[in-house]
């Protein structure tokens, strides 16, 4: 090879390279949306050809606008409900605030009995009996507390407008889902050769085995819990519903994270029927996902569950919320990509 093709060359390199790392830099801001938008237009692909089949080949367009609908009223319907107590119970004690009329419950006995129910009890009953001294003495650590709290709460809000619009992506991808299947078998081909079409359809089946059988399973329990919460009256009904949630995707049993709720339900209410029915409501709740994963999948899901944890925890610590979902899948992803690859040829 002569010197001017060796800098030709390395011309090329360097121009594409930085062609690569600037469209990387344009498009990473978006990363977390996309990535959810490929992850749900594989995922729910199934779906929509059966609405198409449904509805016919001509109206294809139909079926999309119909599959848009029914899923951006299934994910803002119930967050709408989450998130509406928390906006009027809010509204309503910033209200009493100004009109100096909040009054706080009295703790019962039982909180006490709660994990640092003494210190807990102690705090309680000093803001019960004099909630203005209170709010004075404890100024600094309720402002910054709420600073907190309201960070957190427009961060979720603006996480559902992500995955409003991360649907909508992927319902225009699925319009156009046979051209992009076969430009990406033809990527993976000139990637790893004769095996790129497998390796795409190995792909695609972790994708829906994570989605239906981890993250589904997931919402529907949180769902649950949450008209449960919301029908014995339980403070506080969508946190506890986010923390079920959150067990559930990464694996760590329910039934854990519905301790919680059953001791303050037991603290704020004295019907011991009432609350007797919630604890066996929610429990049932808690053990659904024995039932629902062998429904939802033909077979075991084959993604060791340190994996799905590490990848909801850094999926969270790099995108936000939203990580929380296209972590878990990602991670998953590769993971059994590692495994395809340990296990082929060398001549492959």
């Amino acid at each position: 090879m002569t010197s001017k093709t060796t800098t030709t060359l390395f011309i090329r390199i360097l121009i594409l390279a930085l062609l690569i790392l600037w469209a990387a830099l344009l498009v990473k801001p978006f990363l977390g949306v996309l990535a959810w938008a490929v992850i749900l237009a594989v995922a729910i692909y199934p779906l929509h050809q059966k609405i198409v089949a449904l509805v016919g080949e001509k109206r294809k367009k139909l079926a999309s606008t119909i599959l848009t609908i029914v899923a951006v009223a299934l994910i803002a319907i119930p967050t709408y409900s989450l998130f509406s107590s928390v906006i009027d119970s809010t509204s309503k004690t910033i209200q009493q605030i100004k009109d100096d009329t909040l009054v706080i419950v009295p703790p019962t006995e039982k909180v006490k009995d709660w994990p640092m129910g003494d210190k807990i009890y102690k705090q309680w009953k000093n803001a019960s009996e004099d909630l203005e001294s209170y709010a004075s003495n404890h100024k600094d650590f309720i402002l910054d507390k709420g600073e907190g709290i309201i960070s957190s709460f427009l961060g979720i809000m603006g996480t559902l407008v992500l995955l409003i619009v991360s649907l909508i992506i992927a319902v225009v991808f699925m319009h156009s889902a046979d051209g992009q299947y076969k430009s990406v078998i033809k990527l993976s081909e000139k990637l790893v050769g004769k095996d790129g079409e497998d390796l795409v359809i190995m792909s695609r089946n972790t994708i829906r085995s994570v989605v239906k059988g981890i993250l589904l399973v997931a919402i529907i329990q949180s769902l649950l819990s949450f008209i449960g919460f919301k029908l014995f009256g339980l403070p506080a009904a969508g946190l506890f519903s986010l923390l079920i949630l959150f067990a559930a995707i990464v694996q760590l049993p329910v039934t854990l994270a519905i301790i919680p709720p059953i001791i303050v339900m037991y603290s704020v209410s004295d019907n011991g029927t009432a609350n007797l029915i919630f604890t066996i409501y929610i429990i049932a709740v808690s053990l659904v996902d024995n039932f629902l994963k062998p429904v939802l999948l033909s077979k075991g899901l084959e993604t060791p569950t340190v994996i799905i944890f590490l990848g909801a925890i850094g999926g969270v610590m790099l995108h936000g919320i939203i990580g929380l979902f296209v972590g878990t899948v990602v991670l998953a992803l590769m993971y059994r990509l590692y495994v395809y690859w340990v296990n082929t040829s060398e001549d492959a």
